[in-house]
């Protein structure tokens, strides 16, 4: 276990279950005890394990939610906890807040239900407090900025979201579209016609709709044209009524794309725009639409932006510390895009 770096001095706290169960203290403690390391360094606290005893020393408030994420943790480990679900419940348990900017009506109180997603394969919530509010953004405003690093869900709770409406026929299609620029190389000439040219770029689009609806489901959409999805360039000169429009990648879009893109918003329907603007793939010198929106946009009624941070990251563990350690080593403060 790794020591204690804390400057104040630490608290040291005795954690012992009544009645312990030897298979529920092996699902806490996970192979080799690596959900303790887990948690050791998501709430910086030292544990020893002996037996059922565990031994927690960090600050007072580090000490009193890891003793209650044991207790979470034991009262769940009636069967094996995957690293997955730990992450999850750890993100709650870090206490991440509110940013600045979303400290306003857009913030759920305790009172406030949850939002509920129903697909085809389960129902979806928010997992951190920045996707609740990403969430309630997209049912509340006409347009909704979702912008933030990779792995916190953008892309895939707002095609979830599109997914539950056209479920409940609250719209009558979803369309989405990205940008067809690459990703730092030149691929060259595709083969194949328009749509098998531009199949790679918009490749992630589909793997989130046959995520939560099946291919064959998805299949049957498309021939029906329930779901669209085009490149950007295909947007200009359309009106979309009754539809929820999405566009991902959007920091590869440029000013004059960002403007066409937005003014296509037709009565009954909801826009959507997502990006990381730490991944801008657009030759140099072209200024990014989505952060020109940013400053533009600010304060315009009816468009709300969310800004994810690297604890919303609900991948692997290491994405959020990649996040964070890029950052740092461009001057960026950590977890501010």
């Amino acid at each position: 276990m790794r020591p204690f770096s804390a400057p104040n001095r630490p608290l040291i706290r005795r954690h012992t279950f009544e009645d312990p169960d030897n298979r529920r203290l092996a699902h806490l403690c996970g192979p080799l005890d690596q959900h303790l390391r887990r948690v050791e360094a998501a709430l910086v606290v030292t544990l020893q394990r002996r037996d059922a005893q565990f031994r927690i020393e960090g600050e007072r408030r580090a000490v009193e939610r890891t003793a209650a994420l044991l207790d979470q943790l034991y009262a769940r480990a009636q069967t094996a906890i995957s690293e997955r679900e730990l992450q999850l419940i750890l993100l709650r348990h870090q206490g991440a807040a509110w940013p600045a900017a979303a400290a306003d009506s857009t913030a759920p109180s305790a009172d406030t239900p949850a939002i509920v997603l129903h697909t085809r394969h389960a129902d979806l919530v928010g997992r951190t407090p920045n996707q609740v509010q990403y969430l309630r953004q997209m049912l509340n405003h006409d347009i909704t900025f979702g912008i933030g690093p990779a792995g916190t869900g953008k892309t895939f709770l707002a095609v979830a979201c599109a997914v539950d409406a056209l479920e409940r026929q609250t719209v009558q299609r979803i369309v989405l579209t990205r940008p067809a620029v690459e990703a730092g190389e030149r691929l060259g000439f595709l083969p194949g016609d328009l749509a098998q040219k531009v199949d790679p770029y918009l490749r992630p689009l589909y793997d989130a709709l046959y995520d939560l609806m099946g291919l064959e489901r998805v299949t049957r959409a498309f021939e029906k044209g329930l779901i669209e999805i085009a490149p950007l360039a295909f947007m200009r000169g359309r009106t979309l009524n009754h539809a929820i429009v999405i566009l991902d990648e959007a920091q590869n879009t440029t000013r004059e794309q960002m403007k066409m893109f937005l003014t296509r918003i037709g009565f009954g329907s909801k826009c959507v725009v997502t990006g990381d603007v730490s991944q801008i793939d657009l030759p140099k010198g072209t200024d990014s639409g989505l952060v020109d929106a940013q400053q533009v946009l600010a304060g315009v009624a009816g468009i709300a932006f969310t800004q994810f941070v690297s604890s919303d990251v609900v991948r692997h563990p290491l994405v959020a510390r990649i996040v964070d350690a890029y950052d740092q080593a461009q001057g960026r403060p950590q977890g501010l895009r």
